[in-house]
């Protein structure tokens, strides 16, 4: 299976915001895309568009940081507080 390469981070996320999906990091060290702000007749289009870019990079789970510190290195990113230690 095709890996995404660090190289193709701005691109990915070029690509995938220009479909109108949000994409942002979360904390260091994680990033999430929604589709809640696409209204709901035009997501069928949005994920065929998503899985197309899927396609074009491969995986990307070995990247998650690298995609999450680039995200918030061009202000795509959201404060999350520190996690609690489980009871």
């Amino acid at each position: 299976m095709k890996q995404m390469r660090e190289s193709d981070i701005p691109a990915f996320v070029r690509d995938v915001a220009a479909t109108g999906c949000d994409i942002c990091a979360v904390g260091p060290g994680h990033y999430v895309m929604g589709d809640a702000d696409v209204p709901r007749g035009k997501r069928r289009g949005l994920y065929k568009k998503l899985s197309e870019i899927d396609a074009r990079y491969g995986t990307r789970d070995h990247l998650r940081r690298r995609i999450a510190a680039y995200l918030a290195s061009v202000g795509r990113y959201i404060e999350a507080p520190p996690s609690e230690p489980e009871v």
